[in-house]
């Protein structure tokens, strides 16, 4: 199952939630009206007027349970969603997640950024967010968000601090397989959702509370706290379709993403030694924060203790686990000491990306054997679109290894991250490059421009192949500016663009990458939905795409032509649009296409990857600035895409 499977079937699950959900409604609202029909019954014999047969079946209760119940259900999932509006940044937040700062000098933090960016690197995909819940001994994780744009990636303290470098490498890569399988979106959709089933249940408890000071003999009052701890007790109705949904949800996922994580990694070491610890801690992976229960399906392991661990548990047992990992596993568990190491282990500090200590190559080495074009097939784009390699990681933490120390740290902050990014779009330009440098000159903050010049002359040296990936690196920190600060940064990128009046492969792709990123960040924008376009509009925004690339990336109006003919009949469209002329197609017109395809049905994405690859490749052969761009292109489109030349160095294509 490729990575457009993987996102159709997520869709499909989606269906048999709804009838999950359907089922709980109803017998809440059942369970509900036999309450509120035999109180009434109670109260009219107390009240020692005359009630005629007994009898269930009434009608206008029914309606006013059903309707009153409806409303209480509709209000609290209305309400999470609104409260998850922000994404992987809202749910972080409401578990205690705590933002890691890009720039952190602490040894676990600088491992944990250093494990996330070599994933993120080799993935095809911006570098998220992560945040740490500090206060949870457990050891466990989660990736939250709707979309590659607003994931984030957290961990317990727990996580931190105990595992090994391959561990938590381990477990990051299980979190990223639900990031690139399409799990995030539909698990943050059910955490809103079940809330409004789940309130029922925190109604009654809040009511019992209140009766707690209220006196018995009061008139009613017994009826009250009767009808207060069946509200209490029919809100486990919601709990048990709520864990029944979850369950559903997550089982079958999680062994898939051991195994993803396995062969991203090729270390099945790594993730079982994860499994094994937990089941060695005496917290487990249990969270204590009082949101756990309704965010238990996005945990790496089970995030509940005790009954509510095993009823209609969210994950598979951990044995389960492990034995599918290492089928010989002797059943044994590590010995943890109740307090966890105050250090990083040598092994792991000398691999966790601080300054000084992991090997790299000096300033201006390129990469080893970089050809000057390699071979490309749509499908190979297609297949390998969401699907990582240990290849794809080796290439990651090659290129980590190779970007001079002081580059990467610059990255991390966000006076160094705007710097870092004007040096990466100068570098390397034609005759109008002092012309762009004294633009940016004139406008430019003091210090961003001071370390400008500093950054300059290293990025020169630095391969073609390796700018795209360091501007996503730059990511995490851009996103920490101020918005004054980022509309600044944003209208100089384009004066630098439009000042050397040529339109580069990688000018478009770097704009792609603000526009998709950073714009969208900033703008708040609300999380955009899959939508069944329809295949005139499909055909249209793709025919702009087509036409963008076939121009920049051939010399000869008669290449980019066949180019364009190439792309097109990949989209197998009955009224194929013309190709337009290269100013009709500028960043403004492309970014508006990006904004539309992102939305588009996964099997259009499929077809719309065909042919955009089929247009780069129609020469024959594709540069490593084209598979750049190409790249850069599907990840404005959410779909992540390893870098090609990895495959390339590994004489893969």
């Amino acid at each position: 199952m490729d990575f457009f499977a993987h996102q159709e079937a997520a869709k499909r699950q989606t269906s048999r939630l709804v009838g999950y959900f359907f089922a709980a409604v109803v017998s809440i609202i059942v369970a509900l009206y036999l309450v509120a029909a035999l109180l009434l019954t109670y109260a009219e014999a107390e009240s020692g007027e005359p009630t005629g047969p007994a009898t269930l079946w009434n009608p206008e209760l029914l309606a006013m349970v059903a309707g009153g119940t409806l409303i209480v259900i509709l209000a609290g999932s209305l309400f999470k969603i609104a409260a998850l509006r922000g994404g992987g940044k809202s749910v972080a937040e409401s578990l205690g997640g705590r933002l890691v700062q890009p720039g952190s000098r602490d040894a676990h933090e600088r491992r944990l950024l250093n494990v996330v960016e070599e994933m993120a690197i080799a993935s095809g995909m911006p570098v998220p967010p992560v945040y740490v819940l500090r206060d949870e001994a457990g050891i466990n994780a989660f990736a939250a968000g709707f979309g590659t744009d607003d994931a984030v990636v957290a961990v317990t303290r727990g996580t931190l601090v105990r595992l090994s470098r391959d561990e938590l490498q381990g477990v990051i890569a299980h979190e990223f397989s639900h990031i690139l399988n399409g799990d995030m979106r539909l698990n943050i959709r059910l955490m809103g959702v079940l809330h409004g089933i789940l309130l029922i249940g925190l109604l009654g408890r809040g009511a019992l509370r209140s009766m707690r000071f209220r006196s018995r003999s009061r008139k009613g009052g017994g009826a009250i706290i009767l009808f207060a701890v069946a509200l209490f007790a029919i809100g486990y109705i919601g709990v048990f379709f709520g864990r029944l949904i979850k369950a559903a949800v997550s089982r079958q996922r999680e062994f898939l993403a051991d195994a993803a994580a396995v062969q991203f990694t090729r270390n099945p070491d790594g993730i079982a030694g994860a499994l094994k610890k937990i089941g060695g801690l005496a917290a487990g992976s249990s969270l204590q924060s009082p949101e756990a229960e309704t965010a238990s399906h996005l945990f790496f392991a089970n995030g509940m203790l005790g009954f509510a661990a095993g009823l209609m548990a969210t994950h598979p047992p951990l044995r389960e686990r492990i034995l599918r990992i290492q089928p010989r596993w002797d059943g044994s568990h590590p010995a943890l000491p109740v307090e966890p190491p105050a250090t990083v282990p040598t092994d792991d500090s000398r691999a966790s990306g601080l300054a000084g200590t992991a090997p790299r190559t000096v300033a201006g080495q390129k990469a080893d054997a970089e050809p000057s074009s390699f071979a490309l097939t749509p499908e190979h784009a297609v297949a390998a679109a969401g699907a990582p390699t240990p290849a794809h990681l080796a290439y990651a933490q090659a290129l980590l290894a190779r970007i001079p120390a002081h580059v990467l740290e610059t990255a991390h902050e966000p006076f160094g991250a705007r710097a870092l990014v004007y040096a990466v779009l100068i570098a390397g330009a034609g005759p109008d490059r002092q012309k762009q440098v004294a633009m940016l000159e004139g406008r430019a903050d003091p210090e961003v421009l001071r370390v400008f010049r500093h950054l300059l002359p290293m990025v020169d040296d630095i391969g073609q192949q390796d700018r795209l990936p360091l501007v996503n690196l730059c990511l995490p920190a851009l996103r920490t500016l101020s918005l004054p600060q980022f509309a600044d940064f944003r209208f100089s990128l384009v004066r630098l663009i439009e000042a050397d009046r040529i339109r580069s492969p990688f000018e478009l792709a770097l704009l792609a990458v603000v526009r998709r990123h950073l714009d969208s960040y900033f703008d708040d924008r609300r999380p955009w939905r899959v939508r069944r376009r329809s295949s005139g509009t499909i055909a249209r925004q793709s025919g702009v795409l087509l036409s963008a690339l076939a121009h920049i990336g051939h010399d000869t109006p008669e290449t980019a032509a066949a180019a364009y003919r190439a792309g097109i009949a990949r989209l197998a469209t009955d009224k194929p649009p013309e190709l337009q002329p290269a100013g009709a197609v500028g960043p403004g017109v492309v970014g508006d296409a990006l904004d539309t395809l992102v939305r588009a049905a996964p099997d259009a994405k499929r077809r719309l990857v065909l042919a955009l690859t089929a247009a780069v490749v129609s020469d024959g052969k594709v540069t490593p600035a084209e598979g750049e761009i190409l790249r850069a292109v599907f990840e404005s489109l959410d779909v992540p895409m390893p870098p090609f030349l990895a495959d390339a160095l590994a004489g893969g294509r």
